[in-house]
């Protein structure tokens, strides 16, 4: 029998001049929330496209919440084996 498991992703952004902030935050099946940002620059002599410096800001923000989920992964392992565990890197 499988169980059905759910995580609830937000990300937000907001526009200042030439930089995007992405704001994410997700909420895990345990109730605990990661939150993290994430940004993108657009030189002045570039053409504006909103679309474009979100997704830079949304992927850096995601990022940074992937690295934290893999930090409280690692270090619920480390506590359920008393043995400390490696993260698989790319």
């Amino acid at each position: 029998m499988s169980t059905l498991v759910g995580w609830h992703v937000e990300l937000e952004f907001t526009e200042d001049g030439h930089r995007t902030t992405a704001a994410a935050m997700v909420r895990l099946g345990d109730g605990s929330e990661m939150r993290a940002r994430g940004y993108a620059l657009r030189h002045p002599s570039d053409p504006a496209q909103l679309r474009v410096g979100e997704e830079i800001a949304g992927a850096r923000a995601l990022m940074d919440l992937a690295s934290q989920m893999l930090q409280k992964a690692h270090g619920e392992i480390d506590e359920a084996t008393g043995r400390h565990s490696y993260p698989l890197t790319r």
